[in-house]
């Protein structure tokens, strides 16, 4: 009798010529849905799953395959007598290949508007049943998920070398594909119960409703040359459309994994302004996840110019954001020194021209969409686990600063201040930013005390700092940091506030002269 392959895929990339290589090898096709009419129409020979079962689909499709006849075919073992006596007692046929790929429930749900009831029925019930009962009974089943195994697969069952190794394989590709299905439908749903306020009210009535595991559902985007260094293996996994995972490199070597990290670091300082269309023009550039340069512009250019002019020493060979479209001025700009990554909202012709004179120089667009898309949660692993907290990404609120000098800071320092404090919160702690019109002066960044990095940044603002503010992501446990600032020409500075000695501080700017904002939160970044 011939062996018996089940067809049922949502994905039909490479049905046809797989179908055509299984009939080649003697198999007998079983098939049930769009799958069996797809091969119908392609004239092969199939086997509808209900003529096979006796059972036509019910239920508009939601039962179809979960039958005896299909799972006994499945999970009967070959070599119990028992299992293959009731085999022949119902008349069930063994099934050899089991080709199954899912509903596109994460397609779906990509999009933020689709309806929860769409959403549901997409969510597969047959098909992991078949994967999993496959992969299950490995030993004499061969399951296939993914169209890319499908020519491996012929090729190893025309010269006979389906054997165990390779269908135990197949089986840990099965159970990888049904475990990060059912983990994005875990994580939809959590999402949406949490989004109408269901969650944790549900968590509060009975704890046992969160089984508090943490879900991700991260395909391999890339594998990377090396991490950190270069006997460090690494790899890249992103959700497709989502954050980096919708970035398109459109020119450059292939991207590093300190790419990735210095990218991250600058997207999210030069975000603090917005993204994409009405943002205020604005740039950073970032040396190993530290702002060396930010600065705000009238257009691109101009902000661009500003941030590599904060500090071109140190702007050699970095990473660049720029918040709005990059034109041909801007990318002029762009090419005044050695930079190794660019990421905007989009590119111009004319700047991808200009640019493309800068061959190894990555490009990459990043549509807001993708930001949107991305989850506002941030990951750290620790040895035997993983750290999760919030993105530190609240809008810059005023509404609990207080003026604590006696001087008020005037409307210019106060616009300073604003533009300090928004940059001090992407500086490695302890952190210290000098800046003043709209553009960063100095900075100093992971020093062990805080007058260490006032001095990196008072330093590297040289005679700029006369007149500049000063902010520091922490507060001041001594007066030595204001009093550092103000014999450089500081005039106003911003902190948390919350130090017992928070008096000697203040009392130190108003001997000073210097206007002092608390904001009552800190920045810390480790």
């Amino acid at each position: 009798m011939a062996p018996t392959a089940l067809l049922s895929v949502s994905d039909k990339q490479g049905l046809l010529p797989l179908a055509e290589g299984l009939l080649a090898q003697g198999y007998r096709l079983l098939s049930s849905g769009g799958t069996a009419a797809a091969l119908a129409a392609a004239g092969l020979a199939v086997t509808k799953v209900a003529d096979h079962t006796g059972a036509p689909e019910i239920l508009g499709g939601r039962v179809k395959t979960l039958h005896p006849r299909i799972h006994g075919g499945i999970l009967a073992r070959r070599d119990d007598p028992a299992h293959l006596a009731d085999l022949e007692a119902q008349g069930i046929d063994p099934i050899a290949v089991v080709v199954v790929n899912l509903y596109p429930f994460r397609q779906t749900v990509a999009d933020p508007l689709v309806a929860f009831e769409t959403a549901i029925e997409t969510i597969d019930i047959g098909g992991p049943a078949m994967v999993r009962a496959a992969a299950k009974n490995h030993a004499d089943v061969a399951v296939l998920t993914d169209p890319a195994q499908y020519g491996p697969f012929l090729e190893a069952l025309a010269s006979g070398r389906v054997d165990g190794a390779l269908r135990r394989r197949l089986a840990l590709a099965a159970f990888a594909h049904t475990a990060a299905y059912d983990s994005a439908i875990a994580t939809w749903l959590g999402e949406r119960l949490a989004a109408e306020g269901e969650g944790e009210a549900q968590a509060a009535a009975d704890p046992a409703a969160d089984p508090g595991h943490l879900r991700l559902d991260l395909p391999l985007h890339q594998r990377l040359r090396y991490g950190e260094n270069p006997h460090q293996g690494a790899s890249w996994h992103s959700s497709p459309e989502s954050g980096w995972g919708g970035a398109v490199q459109l020119q450059g070597k292939e991207l590093s994994y300190n790419n990735l990290i210095d990218l991250e670091a600058a997207l999210a300082t030069v975000r603090e302004f917005g993204y994409g269309p009405g943002s205020q023009p604005a740039a950073a550039v970032v040396k190993h996840t530290n702002p060396c340069g930010l600065a705000l512009g009238t257009d691109a250019a101009e902000a661009i110019t500003r941030a590599l002019d904060a500090d071109r020493v140190s702007a050699f060979g970095g990473i660049v954001a720029i918040n709005a479209p990059v034109d041909g001025a801007t990318a002029s700009q762009l090419t005044s020194l050695f930079l190794e990554c660019v990421v905007a909202p989009s590119f111009a012709d004319e700047a991808r021209s200009l640019l493309a004179a800068k061959a190894n120089l990555r490009l990459l667009q990043l549509p807001p969409a993708a930001i949107a898309r991305a989850p506002r949660q941030q990951l750290r692993s620790v040895l035997g686990g993983v750290l999760v907290q919030d993105l530190d990404d609240l809008p810059v609120s005023e509404a609990d600063w207080q003026v604590v000098s006696q001087r008020q800071p005037s409307a210019q320092e106060l616009e300073d201040l604003r533009f300090a404090w928004k940059l001090v919160r992407h500086v490695r702690s302890n952190a210290i930013a000098v800046a003043a019109a709209g553009q960063s002066l100095g900075i100093g960044a992971g020093q062990m005390n805080r007058v260490g990095s006032a001095q990196l940044a008072l330093a590297a603002a040289g005679e700029r700092a006369r007149g500049a503010v000063l902010a520091s992501d922490g507060f001041f446990p001594f007066d030595d940091t204001v009093k550092l600032a103000a014999s450089h020409g500081i005039s106003a500075v911003i902190h948390p506030g919350g130090s017992v000695r928070d008096g000697d501080s203040i009392a130190a700017c108003d001997a000073l002269g210097l206007a002092m904002v608390v904001t009552g939160r800190r920045h810390f970044l480790h």
